[in-house]
């Protein structure tokens, strides 16, 4: 990994993106065949999770790429109040016990893996390796690509409906512009992977099954809406700052 890393960071992250999706997609249909949701999944993400982190820690990048404390008061975060509010969403429809005990857990556990890695691949490696050339392009693309990267669930045999997928795209992406606004704001990923893998972990407890279309569309307005304006408002107050983290 080394070798690439120093060679080309764009194909370092583009690397992680493919050997991501492609392992994941594959565990989470092996977990099915064998009627056990998330049995496969659960071990292939810490296995995934242990070696990036290993590579960042052995090559002195844990702080560079924000797995350190905050440098921004909660206070200038507004307290985290959108941030909050987001976590609530995958509950608007009412709760519900979808799986047995087991699957719980091993879903829980393995979404807390997916926010570390999505938010270490696409904030981290991803947005790094652009922003020496490009920070707006980095911010950009850090944002659309995990926002379009949700497509996946339509066609890795997950059983993701069309609509629900696409208003998914629609406020990950606003959600992704949200989370690389809060790492250039604090210079730490870890409230970003905290968030997203609860807001993962949380959706096993989702009751789809009461969400009408538009009840699914409003939720989507009302995402993309809180996230995008606290992305925004973030951006705002970083104006004529060093707000982009630097990773060598």
């Amino acid at each position: 990994m080394n070798k690439l890393y120093e060679k080309s960071k764009i194909g370092f992250a583009v690397m992680w993106i493919i050997v991501y999706c492609v392992l994941m997609s594959a565990a989470d249909a092996l977990s099915a065949r064998i009627g056990l949701e998330k049995a496969v999944t659960l071990p292939v993400s810490l296995l995934l999770s242990a070696a990036l982190l290993v590579f960042l820690w052995r090559n002195g990048l844990l702080t560079a790429y924000g797995l350190c404390r905050a440098r921004a008061s909660a206070r200038s975060m507004l307290y985290y109040l959108p941030v909050l509010l987001l976590l609530t969403a995958n509950l608007w429809y009412g709760a519900a016990l979808n799986c047995g005990a087991a699957e719980t857990v091993l879903y829980i556990l393995s979404m807390l893996c997916v926010g570390f890695l999505e938010e270490m691949i696409f904030r981290g490696l991803l947005f790094h390796a652009i922003r020496q050339d490009s920070p707006r392009a980095a911010v950009a693309v850090s944002s659309i690509t995990f926002g379009i990267g949700h497509i996946i669930n339509l066609v890795n045999g997950s059983g993701a409906e069309l609509l629900p997928n696409l208003l998914q795209i629609i406020y990950a992406t606003a959600a992704g512009f949200m989370f690389v606004m809060i790492y250039c704001k604090t210079k730490s990923l870890i409230g970003c992977i905290a968030v997203h893998g609860i807001f993962n972990a949380l959706s096993v407890f989702a009751n789809e099954a009461a969400a009408t279309p538009g009840m699914r569309i409003l939720s989507c307005i009302l995402l993309t809406v809180i996230t995008g304006t606290y992305a925004a408002y973030l951006a705002r107050t970083m104006r004529g700052k060093a707000a982009f983290p630097t990773a060598q």
